[in-house]
């Protein structure tokens, strides 16, 4: 084969369209330039107002007050879900067709709810049985508790929507779009651990396990078609960490939290400032945890061939 002929052979296509209109990375290359442009300016304003007004310092080293972590998370959702919007403007198609588009919603967010709140209890009882994490009481009780627990929920469903909308949504769409579901699940993973590199305390292991994360996020919406069971099991994992049990989620603590715990023992097994989800004993949970989730969803039919599995998981094919 002659140099000319093998050039074109594996030259990269720098063409701006292809058959299924922009192509991939450029389509990817268009969504950050946007949100750098929008979400940016809003950070750094929040991040002022913050400093300012509630005397807090980044990045944080004490417990978010949950009045700035909500007006940061509504913030953040809604600037992404704009974005999202102007790239389903620029493409053609709809902010729902990112994996939204779901007439079983509800129910896959319940589902994935209750998954994730049980995994992460199943992962405080194994580090409590390992002597890897200590339980020392209650922190709030009675109308208190179920404020700041309804806070929490509302707060960390408005993460769970940001962080699956831009990760598995978005990126995960148009990566599959390019290069097929899986491999683009390990690249839109890849972008999901690096968002968490700049937490204060996180650990390699912790960075490892957000990975792991995102990989397991991409294999429910595989399964059920839609984002919803993802964002469910996320925010009732966050919300559980944070809230119910205390513990840093991410390297990051919230004030106002149910339990009183802390960890012992090496960072390894507790997870150390990382927090359960960086321990070793997480990715077995985050694995089996999940695909007893789908088992149990097949088995009670949740997965049928329901209207956003044809429509939103075939649309995930490497085309």
């Amino acid at each position: 084969m002659s140099d000319l002929k093998l050039w074109q052979k594996i030259r990269p296509n720098l063409s701006f369209r292809g058959p299924d209109g922009i192509r991939a990375g450029w389509s990817i290359a268009i969504f950050l330039a946007i949100t750098l442009a929008i979400l940016t300016p809003i950070q750094f304003g929040l991040v002022h107002i913050a400093e300012k007004w509630y005397h807090f310092k980044f990045p944080p080293v004490d417990e978010i007050p949950p009045a700035m972590f909500l007006v940061f998370e509504a913030a953040s959702t809604l600037a992404l879900l704009a974005i999202t919007a102007i790239m389903a403007r620029i493409e053609g198609r709809s902010l729902w067709d990112y994996g939204l588009a779901s007439p079983r919603g509800k129910i896959h967010f319940c589902a994935g709810w209750a998954g994730g709140f049980l995994c992460l209890s199943v992962l405080a009882g194994l580090l409590v049985w390992a002597g890897n994490l200590v339980v020392a009481g209650f922190a709030l009780h009675g109308a208190n508790a179920l404020f700041y627990g309804l806070i929490y929920f509302v707060g960390f469903g408005l993460t769970g929507i940001s962080e699956e909308i831009t990760n598995r949504g978005y990126f995960q769409y148009t990566l599959a779009r390019g290069l097929g579901f899986w491999p683009g699940a390990v690249i839109s993973s890849g972008i999901f651990a690096i968002m968490h590199l700049n937490n204060h305390g996180e650990t390699f292991l912790g960075i490892a396990q957000v990975f792991c994360a995102g990989i397991v996020f991409c294999a429910l919406l595989r399964e059920s078609g839609s984002l919803w069971m993802s964002i469910g099991f996320h925010a009732a994992w966050d919300w559980a960490q944070s809230y119910f049990y205390g513990t840093p989620d991410s390297a990051t603590l919230f004030k106002g939290h149910l339990l009183i715990s802390h960890a012992t023992g090496s960072a390894l097994m507790s997870g150390g400032s990382a927090g359960p989800e960086g321990s070793a004993l997480a990715t077995p949970v985050m694995i089996a945890g999940p695909l007893l989730l789908l088992w149990i969803g097949r088995q009670a039919g949740l997965f049928g061939q329901s209207i956003e599995k044809d429509d939103v998981a075939l649309a995930f094919e490497n085309r």
